[in-house]
């Protein structure tokens, strides 16, 4: 375990389930945690736990918005060392049936929002030689039906990842992704299938050890987050019990 005191933490999605997770295990470890998120009563009761913690409310599909959040971030707390995207969402739908606004959004929350919080944070994490961790998802590193607009999208956030650890390989920044499995949150274990789905096709994501508990995804996070993982940059890790190795 790392010590991360005096580390300045934003985390995005931070109200429930993996995001919740991530800044509750930052904050034990010694980070001042920023959490963000659209619902207030949620976040405020998982950010007042932890010493220290701030936070905002926000739709990170909107780009003024991630801009305030990181401004008011690095205000508020007088640095910012690290970035954490976990926000996200995920509704199946059969593909001629997403309309333009469905597409739209999907890839406003698990693209575009990132890209947008990831922009206005780097120049305040290359004074700080911090880091982004991007948690994307294995359905950014394949097909998953009845999900076209969140492949897509995810997808995206780990070349996004890839071409911006490129791009910084010789200043002070790091840039990682994780690409978690079914893990036991709200958006999986409460989602609908579309009418006529394929339960078969569905159930491709599934690893035969099941489920993964958001803690243990959080663990690998807060690695890639803190110093001892000062050699790892542009990797993106899978956490999905094995679904991915073959």
């Amino acid at each position: 375990m790392s010590d991360m005191s005096g580390k300045v933490a934003l985390v995005t999605g931070a109200s429930s389930g993996l995001g919740a997770a991530v800044a509750g295990l930052l904050g034990r470890r010694g980070a001042t945690v920023f959490g963000v998120a659209r619902d207030e009563q949620r976040l405020a009761a998982v950010v007042e736990q932890l010493p220290g913690g701030r936070y905002a409310t926000a739709d990170i599909a909107d780009a003024a918005a991630c801009r305030d959040v990181v401004a008011r971030c690095a205000a508020d707390l007088g640095r910012l060392d690290i970035l954490i995207n976990v926000a996200g969402q995920h509704a199946m739908r059969h593909t001629v049936q997403v309309t333009d606004e469905e597409w739209e959004r999907d890839l406003a929350v698990n693209l575009t929002g990132p890209f947008h919080l990831c922009r206005a944070a780097i120049p305040h994490l290359l004074e700080a030689g911090g880091n982004i961790v991007n948690v994307a998802s294995i359905a950014g590193i394949e097909g998953q039906a009845y999900s076209a607009g969140y492949c897509a999208a995810k997808h995206g956030l780990v070349g996004l990842t890839r071409a911006l650890a490129v791009e910084y390989t010789a200043q002070r920044l790091r840039v990682n992704a994780v690409c978690p499995g079914g893990m036991l949150t709200p958006q999986v274990t409460n989602f609908t299938l579309p009418d006529g789905a394929d339960p078969n096709l569905v159930m491709r994501v599934a690893s035969p050890r099941g489920l993964s508990e958001p803690d243990a995804v959080a663990e690998l996070i807060a690695f890639l987050a803190s110093d001892a993982a000062a050699a790892v940059h542009g990797a993106v890790y899978t956490a999905d019990n094995g679904k991915t190795a073959g």
